[in-house]
């Protein structure tokens, strides 16, 4: 299986909520990197954190539509258009660089086109708590 269809299996392996065919394709000690400043932004690791992350773009309707996607080695890029119709909306275009290590995906690092967008919409539906209850022990 080439590394493009792995990035294929994974998606549907996500969609069909089977974590045992989504640890086939992603390293145990995977490291998502999202960037930004908004509650989603940083580093996810492990598949169990991939995987909540994942599940908190589908509360906000998160959609992609792929434009292109090319491998070369041990990396993919894909390119493709991210949008969402809740809420105020956000509709940009998106990079993720995977990269593999002996078989499975061990990086992804996310870019978009407008990290300030992207900031605001992920601000607005994904609310921090009060400052008394972020600073709580």
């Amino acid at each position: 299986m080439s590394n493009l269809q792995k990035i294929g299996a994974l998606f549907e392996a996500y969609a069909s909520k089977n974590v045992a065919a989504v640890s086939d394709v992603m390293a145990e000690d995977i490291v998502w990197r999202i960037p930004g400043h908004h509650p989603l932004a940083g580093e996810k690791r492990g598949i169990r954190e991939v995987l909540a992350f994942f599940d908190q773009l589908g509360k906000a309707e998160f959609q992609a539509q792929p434009y292109a996607i090319a491998e070369q080695g041990d990396y993919v890029i894909d390119h493709h258009r991210g949008w969402s119709t809740a809420g105020s909306g956000l509709d940009l275009t998106w990079c993720l660089v995977f990269r593999f290590e002996h078989g499975k995906i061990k990086e992804v690092t996310n870019f978009c086109s407008d990290q300030h967008k992207a900031d605001l919409f992920f601000h607005e539906h994904y609310r921090l708590k009060a400052i008394p209850d972020r600073l709580a022990e």
